[in-house]
């Protein structure tokens, strides 16, 4: 579970995905899916979480690494270039970005 708070310890990442209320929860599934498979077995990985709005149209994934190199490794694997290709198929864009947590409250 995804614990925020200000520390140099994790490396967060902000993903949001423009998507469609029909393609929707398929794009959910496939995130599962590729959290639960192969994802969360990478080195550095901390936690996740998906976030979905009521309109059905963004979804938005938060993550956290041990790492900033962690992310990127998983990211230039061939496993999640095949999942992001899955993934682009279901929405109009997304973007992955990586974040130093400035505050919580």
């Amino acid at each position: 579970m995804p614990h925020i708070h200000v520390s140099d310890a994790v490396q967060t990442v902000l993903t949001t995905f423009e998507t469609s209320p029909g393609n929707c929860q398929d794009l959910l599934d496939e995130l599962r899916e590729a959290y639960a498979g192969f994802i969360s077995e990478q080195p550095g990985f901390v936690a996740a979480g998906l976030h979905v709005n009521d309109a059905q149209t963004r979804i938005a994934n938060y993550s956290q690494w041990r790492r900033r190199e962690d992310f990127l490794a998983m990211l230039r694997s061939d496993e999640m270039r095949a999942v992001n290709k899955r993934l682009n198929a279901l929405c109009r864009s997304f973007e992955p970005v990586l974040y130093d947590v400035a505050a919580v409250f």
